[in-house]
């Protein structure tokens, strides 16, 4: 039986952003990819991303974040369920900043200026082409030779590519809501030129502190916030000199503020989160699934 029969969660949201996070620090058996997915039914806990809270790993640290996609992969990095975490963790504990580990590394959070507000340190970002990564060589990744449609009138090209944790492609576009996302996503998210695939941004640079944008999100699908892009499109809009290196990004769930630090690269999001409601696995959820 799964280790999440009967534990209990707490589902919340990013701007929209759907997360489930489940503290494990008292121990358990891993969780796998087939217990994310069924996390994820209807019957469940839906959700975009799952974060699994588990015990430290590293000294200073508050424990290790695993992050599920609902399609059961797993990701690097989730701004919007760090925040989530990073708040229940803020409520037991009475800190004013926390530490924890990633996939992609050590995430710092605090409080942010507003009162229910939380500000986390993506880190920096990085724009190797082998480190984003992708299939082939690109010297210049603020805009790479890739395009879908017609070679003399494209749907899409040229995006900017940043790796934010995850591999993100960003297309500039007069209007983000101008295209059927739902079915172009896809087919980007599993372009042979992203081995990794991509998160999948169409953003509108509105003023030299301002950004809208929409993303279809690797492993999760199209989603009304996503924390990560939303640090690499404001990394990739000032890499191009569109604009300052402090942006507010309007996702179709609210607003981050996103601050691409000078003096040591880190990417600084902030925003709120919401609590929905609490509860417990149903092990009826896990019951197709073969003990080992």
């Amino acid at each position: 039986m799964s280790a999440l029969a009967n534990h209990a969660f707490v589902k919340m949201n990013g701007i929209g952003n759907e997360i489930v996070v489940v503290d494990m620090r008292a121990g358990g058996t891993p969780v796998t990819p087939d217990d994310a997915r069924a996390v994820a039914a209807p019957q469940g806990a839906p959700y975009d991303q799952l974060m699994v809270l588990l015990p430290p790993l590293v000294a200073g640290t508050e424990g290790f974040v695993r992050i599920y996609n609902n399609d059961g992969s797993e990701s690097g990095a989730c701004g919007n369920g760090m925040r989530c975490v990073a708040s229940l963790v803020f409520d037991q504990t009475g800190k004013d900043a926390l530490t924890f580990q990633t996939k992609a590394g050590l995430i710092n959070c605090w409080r942010g200026p507003q009162p229910g507000t939380f500000t986390v340190d993506m880190g920096a970002p990085r724009f190797g082409w082998q480190d984003i990564p992708l299939a082939e060589e690109f010297r210049d990744t603020r805009g790479i030779e890739l395009q879908i449609g017609p070679i003399d009138k494209p749907i899409l090209h040229t995006p900017s590519v940043v790796n934010m944790g995850n591999p993100h492609a960003v297309f500039w576009v007069d209007d983000p809501y101008a295209y059927d996302l739902e079915k172009l996503g896809p087919m980007l998210e599993h372009h042979p030129i992203f081995p990794e695939r991509a998160n999948i941004t169409l953003a509108a640079i509105k003023s030299r502190d301002h950004i809208v944008m929409r993303t279809w999100e690797r492993g999760a699908g199209l989603t009304k916030a996503c924390g990560s892009a939303a640090c690499a499109t404001a990394v990739a809009a000032a890499r191009l000199g569109r604009t300052g290196r402090t942006v507010r990004m309007s996702l179709p769930g609210g607003d981050l503020v996103i601050e691409w630090r000078e003096r040591d690269d880190h990417v600084l999001m902030t925003g709120g989160v919401e609590f929905e409601y609490e509860g417990r696995f149903d092990p009826a959820l896990f019951a197709g699934e073969v003990s080992a």
